[in-house]
């Protein structure tokens, strides 16, 4: 996501990556543009879903050429986080500088359960377009915002004193924190989203022992 750069209040473990770097400033015209073509973009997804979201149908909707498109997002991909980009800075400030517990204050087992009850709404709230903007599956575990979320868990993991490999438990919980999982679990298991919440819970619980 363009120009997202993650807080850091992370004092006992590394820093969650940044999920891009700092872009350098947009002429008013170029903003103006961009702005105009997010708008046709997720008015697009509200009328017709995720799935019509396009280069060209983008284009179309905001009565310019399908290379200007291109060259302001690079790909579909790059479109669809460019649409995340609110949602997803917002529910990072929460995790990083919010109030408790999700937030600072609260111990760090009690973080961990608040993060992944916020994770899942995250997900869940946006789930046709993160799907949508799913990488290929040799790629999918690389994805920046993926890094944050196991950079902040390892942190919490560590500050809670938790026995093991603290690297390789945050990797396994975040795994739990998938947006393909949660689709399966809830579209075609039939499984709430209540369930999946308290699964977590019960899973921090396990894992997040003090050694």
């Amino acid at each position: 996501m363009n120009s997202i750069a993650p807080l850091d209040d992370e004092r006992s473990g590394p820093p969650p990556l940044p999920l891009a770097g700092q872009a350098p400033p947009m002429r008013a015209d170029a903003a103006r543009n961009r702005a105009r073509l997010l708008e046709a973009a997720a008015r697009l997804v509200a009328e017709r879903g995720a799935d019509c979201l396009t280069m060209e149908a983008v284009a179309t909707a905001a009565s310019v050429g399908k290379g200007t498109v291109f060259r302001r997002f690079g790909d579909r991909t790059g479109l669809i986080m460019a649409l995340l980009d609110r949602s997803e800075r917002l529910y990072q400030e929460a995790f990083i500088s919010g109030p408790p517990p999700l937030g600072p204050g609260a111990p760090p087992v009690r973080r961990l359960e608040a993060f992944g009850v916020a994770t899942l709404r995250h997900l869940d709230a946006h789930r046709e377009l993160l799907l949508s903007a799913e990488p290929e599956a040799c790629r999918r575990l690389d994805f920046a915002p993926r890094h944050v979320r196991v950079a902040h868990v390892t942190a919490l993991l560590r500050e809670a004193r938790a026995g093991g490999d603290t690297e390789l438990l945050a990797e396994s919980l975040v795994g739990y924190l998938d947006v393909a999982l949660l689709h399966h679990l809830t579209q075609q298991r039939g499984m709430t989203l209540d369930r999946l919440e308290a699964g977590w819970q019960d899973l921090v619980a396990r894992v997040a022992r003090p050694a």
